[in-house]
């Protein structure tokens, strides 16, 4: 047990969530937050660090933020925004977060309850229009759980409970309102039980006999394939993964990866699903292995044959919290891969012919040389381009990042030009897609991992829904020196090639002009960074491309952010 010594619910709050191992508390404040900036004013006053306070200048920043040092240290951070409007600003990022299982305590004030008589109670307009009857009504949704603080004595078991329930698998925000009253309502002192009681994060084990069915018909199999998009999110799964395809002879392909998943030097890693291609072995496979793969393949593009066997294995194999998903499964396997994959990689051993394993490796390794040599020639054949494209830019990408690189990526990276084989080291869009990730997520790994070079990869159409102004002003006063790269092709591509997708002999193709597209004239974007001390280049040639990535890079090792412009391409009305 342990006795808080405070003078109100806020103290108390920010007390118990240090005692729970919160770090920072990323903050869009309002009028709904004075009882807390006071209890922060305190904590400064005794010494008192966690959890940090961090001014977040837009609510997009804040919710990207905390995604971002998740993924830097598997800890859950803690959110707050400005009542009924901060929480639609925040939306987005909420969603971005629920659908990759991204653990978050998200809070908002609540406008004040009453209308005159207690420290808290409404005192500007804004508190009576900004009242809704049903406040968390536009994000139940997307959170696990939600709840509205409501009296002093239960702020304890209510901060468990969130933390409790983000955490459980599959994990994903809450969100928990906190009324202005309650947080002055003053309180002598809090006694709580320390350390807590509600411990959740644990390991998934599968179902032996579906385990034992699994390995059976992958032993069998004759063109096996394996499928995955984000078992990397937990780190242990990568070897885990390595051990079974080598243990089975099995290739693997990487689904609109959200993680490193696979080595991708491996020679049994096969290739890519993803916006500029899927993977034809599909098509070819007799029994496949979904890891942790939401969206496998795409039914429209290519799909396996109708006799395939489909093993889904993750810890919701179902996605149960999508509306509609109806790839065919098999064999469900409910579990955490990184636990699922050690047994099933002993029970393949157990039924696998030697001599039919190494034949199947032999035929993924020839394939694999294969298509990294024609991928290589693909990115250099836009050497001699007027402006670079974007395989050149993530070419010369690869040549300068290094072990301690990360990479987080919203949408130009075709990852067959930019390979990974360390866990950690790439994080990519997540499969909600909704823009303005990358660089808030970018500054939070770099919160999370000082140490580690850090560089965002993004469009420019994406670059602008990141608020750029609001995380470069961030990133200056948190000392996050961050390298953002933009491929800038002044237009919004995926929506041009979505309308060539339905409309392949239309009017725009035919016309070869795609309206409500165009991004240009492009604006000098690298002028942005440094009205907050930064280094900034544009960049037209493809000669460029390389030492202006390493010019950047020099500045942040100096701590400075930079952004580095590339002008890929011209836009299309």
């Amino acid at each position: 047990m342990r006795t808080l010594k405070v003078d109100n619910v806020a103290q108390a709050y920010l007390e118990l969530l240090e005692d729970r191992g919160v770090d920072f508390f990323f903050a869009n404040a309002g009028t709904d937050f004075a009882s807390l900036v006071d209890a922060f004013a305190r904590r400064e006053a005794e010494g008192k660090r966690a959890p940090r306070p961090i001014v977040a200048p837009h609510e997009s920043v804040a919710v990207g933020m905390a995604h971002g040092v998740w993924l830097a240290t598997g800890r859950p951070q803690a959110v707050m925004v400005h009542v009924t409007v901060g929480t639609a600003n925040a939306a987005c990022g909420i969603i971005t977060a629920a659908r990759s299982q991204v653990p978050m305590l998200m809070s908002a004030g609540r406008t004040p309850i009453t209308e005159e008589g207690l420290p808290g109670s409404r005192d500007l307009y804004i508190h009576w229009a900004q009242e809704s009857f049903d406040q968390a009504a536009m994000l139940r949704e997307y959170v696990k759980w939600d709840y509205e603080l409501r009296t002093p004595a239960q702020l304890e078991a209510v901060v468990d409970r969130a933390l409790e329930l983000t955490l459980a698998e599959p994990r994903g925000p809450v969100y928990l309102t906190l009324p202005r009253e309650v947080l002055a309502s003053p309180v002598e002192a809090m006694t709580i039980t320390s350390p807590t009681r509600r411990h959740v994060a644990s390991r998934r084990l599968p179902d032996p006999a579906r385990l034992d069915e699994a390995a059976r018909l992958l032993a069998r199999a004759r063109r096996p394939l394996a499928l995955v998009s984000s078992a990397g999110r937990d780190p242990a799964a990568v070897p885990a993964l390595v051990a079974f395809a080598e243990a089975a002879g099995i290739g693997v392909v990487e689904v609109d990866p959200t993680h490193v998943n696979f080595p991708q030097s491996h020679p049994l890693h096969v290739g890519f699903t993803q916006p500029s291609g899927t993977d034809p072995a599909v098509a070819e496979a007799d029994v496949l292995l979904v890891i942790d793969a939401d969206v496998p393949w795409y039914p429209s593009l290519v799909r396996p044959p109708a006799d395939a066997t489909v093993i889904h294995l993750a810890v919701d194999p179902s996605f149960s919290r999508y509306p509609m998903r109806s790839f065919p499964c098999d064999v469900p396997i409910a579990a955490h891969p990184a636990a699922a994959l050690p047994p099933l990689t002993e029970a393949v051993r157990r039924h696998a012919d030697p001599a039919a394993v190494a034949a199947r490796r032999a035929a993924v390794e020839e394939a694999h040389r294969s298509r990294r040599a024609r991928w290589a020639a693909e990115a250099e054949a836009q050497a001699g381009g007027p402006r670079p494209g974007f395989a050149w830019v993530t070419r010369r990408l690869q040549e300068v990042i290094d072990e301690s690189t990360i990479v987080v990526n919203e949408y130009p990276i075709d990852r067959r030009h930019l390979a990974f084989d360390r866990p950690g080291a790439f994080f990519g869009q997540p499969h909600s897609s909704g823009l303005g990730w990358a660089l808030p997520a970018a500054l939070g790994i770099k919160l999370g991992a000082p140490d580690r070079t850090v560089i965002a990869a993004l469009g420019d159409g994406a670059y602008l829904f990141n608020e750029p102004v609001a995380c470069h002003l961030a990133a200056r006063q948190q000392g996050l020196p961050v390298l953002t790269v933009i491929y800038n092709n002044q237009q919004w591509e995926a929506v041009k090639q979505s309308t060539l997708a339905v409309h392949p002999a239309g009017h725009a193709q035919a016309s070869g002009r795609f309206p409500l597209t165009s991004l240009g004239p492009a604006p000098r974007y690298e002028e942005i960074v440094r009205a907050f001390d930064g280094h900034g280049e544009r960049v037209e040639t493809p000669a460029e491309v390389g030492p202006a990535l390493r010019r950047a890079l020099a500045a942040v090792r100096e701590g400075r952010q930079a952004v580095v412009n590339v002008l890929c391409g011209r836009a299309r009305d």
